[in-house]
Formats: C-alpha cells, structure tokens, sequence
C-alpha cells in the first residue's frame, strides 16, 4: 500500500516527500515523539499545503430548472401519478437489490413521499441501496423519476447524519475531493507510450478516473488504462490526435450520486474550464457514467455546453465504416454484450457497441436472456454499498453471460468490467469481462 500512495500523490501531483513511513516499537514512546516533531518541521519547510493557486471559478446552479435536483426538493406528484403509483409494484418487480434485499422497496419509497414523510425517508438507510440503474424508470407506467427521487433525499441525508458505506475504506472517495484543489496533476503520463495526442484541438478524449482504478484495483490482475490505451490507439488509426488534459478531474458521478453536490459542482466546474481551454468543440467519453453525466446533469447545474458531447462507441460507429480499417477475428468466436446502466437505459445507446462487434470478422454475438433496456445492473454505483447483495447480482450477470456459451463478456464501462472481475474471483466462472476497446484493437488488421 506505500507504493500505491506514492503513486496516487504522483498523480495527484502532491510531492511524495509528505509521505514517510518507518515501523516503531510501540515500547519507543520517546523515539516515536521525535519522528513526528522532526516530520512535522520538514512538512513546513514545504509549505502549508501542496496545492498551488486559487479557484479560477465560482460555480452556480442557473437560476431556473425544471428537472430534479439533488440536493432539492423532488418535484411534486400529480395525484394521478399517487393513485397509480399505489396500485402498481412495476418497479419493485424489476429492481435488482429489491430481488435480493426485500426491505429495499422503490414503490414504499414513492408512497412514503407522497405521506410527506420526507424526514423518514431522509433517516432511512435504504435510500443508499438504489443503484441508481433506472431499471424502475424504464417500467413506470405514471413516468416517475423513481431513482431520481431517491437520489435527491441523499444530500438530505448527509445533512441528518446518514451516510453512505464506502467502498475500499473511501479512497476513491478521498482522491475525488482532491481533485476539487488547484493541483498540478500528472494525469497523463500513460498516454505517452500509448499514442499520440495534444494539448489543443478539435476533439477532447476525457479519460476521467481511470488513471486512479489503474492503481486500486491492480489486485485484479488487468489494467482499467488499458481501455484508455485502446481508444487513444484507434482514435489514432482513424487519424484523430485527441486533446488529453493534465488539468481534467473526475467527472463528478459518483459525488452527484452519494448525495455530495458540493464536490460535483466544483469537479464539473473545473473540467468546463479544462476543455473550454483546449478549444475542443467535441469531448468523446469512453466511459458511460462520464458521457452521461456531462450530458444530463452539467447542463443542469451550469446551463447549456459550449461543446458538443459523444460517446466513443457513437463516434467509432459512425467513422470507422468510411475509414479503411478493417477488423478480424484469429478464430471463431463466441461473445456476449453487458450494456451499461449509463449508457443504455439512461442515454439509449444499445446498438453501436454491438455493431461494432458484429463488424469484427470471425466473431459471433450472443445476447444473454436480460438485455438493453431489461439488462442486469453489475450491481455496485458510486463506490457505495458494496454488499452480500451486489456480489449476487453480479454472479447472476455472470451465469446468465455464461449460459449464452460465450467465451467473452464485453463492456463498454470500466466500472462494469471492474464489478463482474471481481465478483469472478475464486469462482468457477469461465467467461472473461473483456474492454469493448480492447477487443477491437487486438483484433484490428494492421
């Protein structure tokens, strides 16, 4: 874990000169005084803290909205959409941890809304288990935003003292509140041996918090920058050198989701500035949550874009048919496709990864039982609440992915990838979680 913080402060760009470890008997009462008084004197010859200058924007709501809030109110119920509401359990029908975790009840949560229970429901520990997947959403006949309701009582109940359980002791958590200082990030450093990019232009490449998963998740044995190598390195073939930023923090989804809208809008605040510097006119995200967190919630927050948004798998469908590149298969192959929660139900994007896979010669795509808008969330958001009741969701994704007889699981999500990879640890799982990315570059025909 020490080399790992070393390289967290690297990225971070925090001298790695305020890290010092040195075992001490706990007997050594006196030695232990002075490491600490001669530690604490050298930290002040570097400063009061590692960060370097001011804010350089102020970030506001804009001054009217019609769409939920988080930390807000959540907009009223129409009496019609209360009757309906009580005479439907859709959303319970369909919710993966309400399967698993009976107490967990989207539909007693509207109801207790609609009781102006609101306290309650701001001092219930059940409004941490949605997984804000949307699968309620997709299935509620009176249109309500289930998982958007839910999401707006969390800021409220930090306010109350009720707070998440954080996954992986809250690092990702930590490094995220970070990112809202002025620092001096060395974010980009994997992409100088990946290919080539730039530091002005036309299209922006945000890379988001894989630089950070590549370090805590590294027990897994796979590299989450290598869906970042890939896409820089086909984003290259097609002639494209993105802008990539030292300056870019984290997009903010995991803030917004946990209930903690001060980190995100300061987070959202500084990547506008970021890519508004680049002059980039486009921003292309590998990464579901990103894409859909600019999308949706900073037009919210901040007021339409100066900058038009894509997802990766959007842009490669629509360029790389024209572009000469043709990929292929070294054996015939069996694959199946997880649609991530972001990029599906909440952005309506199912086709172009699966076109994309279908374009590689020699492989054949099998859907599993539960796909596109019915699909299985993989079980775990925002770092939160990884439970007993995540790891059987995300085995049941699994077995479902290999009764289709698929060699490969592909994703277009980190997150997903990094969930289903864990949950096959010590089990007798014989799909592999597979970078949509990453498949595509080792089967391109050079």
């Amino acid at each position: 874990m020490i080399e790992e913080t070393r390289e967290y402060l690297r990225l971070l760009g925090i001298e790695e000169q305020r890290l010092r470890i040195k075992w001490i008997s706990a007997s050594e009462g006196a030695e232990f005084a002075a490491e600490i008084r001669d530690f604490t004197q050298f930290l002040r010859t570097l400063g009061e803290k590692p960060f370097f200058g001011a804010r350089s924007c102020a970030p506001s709501l804009p001054e009217a909205s019609n769409q939920l809030s988080l930390g807000g109110e959540p907009p009223p119920l129409s009496p019609e959409q209360t009757v309906a509401c009580l005479e439907c359990s859709n959303c319970n029908a369909v919710c993966p941890v309400h399967r698993h975790n009976p107490p967990f009840s989207p539909k007693q949560i509207i109801n207790q809304k609609a009781l102006g229970l609101d306290d309650l429901l701001r001092q219930n520990r059940e409004v941490w288990a949605c997984l804000g997947c949307e699968a309620c959403n997709s299935r509620c006949p009176a249109l309500i935003d289930i998982a958007g309701f839910i999401r707006s009582f969390r800021a409220g109940a930090r306010m109350e003292g009720n707070f998440p359980l954080e996954s992986h002791h809250g690092l990702q958590q930590t490094i995220t509140r970070l990112q809202t200082h002025p620092l001096k990030q060395k974010r980009t450093a994997w992409a100088k041996q990946a290919g080539r990019f730039k530091d002005r232009g036309e299209i922006y490449y945000f890379s988001g918090c894989l630089p950070f998963f590549d370090i805590t998740f590294r027990y897994l044995k796979f590299s989450p920058l290598e869906g970042a190598r890939s896409a820089l390195r086909l984003l290259n073939h097609l002639g494209v050198e993105p802008v990539l930023s030292d300056a870019e923090r984290c997009c903010g989804h995991d803030a917004l989701y946990s209930g903690d809208e001060d980190t995100f809008r300061d987070l959202a605040c500084w990547n506008l500035e970021t890519i508004k510097a680049s002059g980039a006119g486009l921003v292309l995200f590998g990464c579901p949550e990103g894409y859909a967190t600019f999308r949706y919630d900073y037009p919210r927050f901040f007021g339409k874009l100066p900058f038009k948004v894509m997802h990766l798998t959007e842009f490669l469908k629509r360029e790389i048919p024209g572009s000469g590149l043709k990929f292929k298969s070294p054996a015939a192959e069996k694959v199946t496709y997880q649609d991530p929660c972001r990029l599906g139900r909440r952005s309506g994007i199912y086709e172009p990864p699966r076109d994309l896979i279908r374009a590689v010669s020699g492989v054949e795509l099998i859907e599993m039982e539960r796909t596109r808008e019915n699909a299985l969330c993989c079980g775990t958001s925002a770092w939160m609440e990884c439970s007993a009741c995540s790891k059987t969701i995300q085995m049941e994704r699994l077995q479902e992915a290999e009764q289709t007889g698929a060699g490969v699981l592909i994703t277009a999500c980190p997150k997903c990838r990094i969930h289903l990879t864990c949950a096959r640890l010590g089990e007798d799982i014989a799909v592999e979680v597979k970078d949509l990315y990453t498949f595509l570059l080792e089967r391109l025909e050079e």
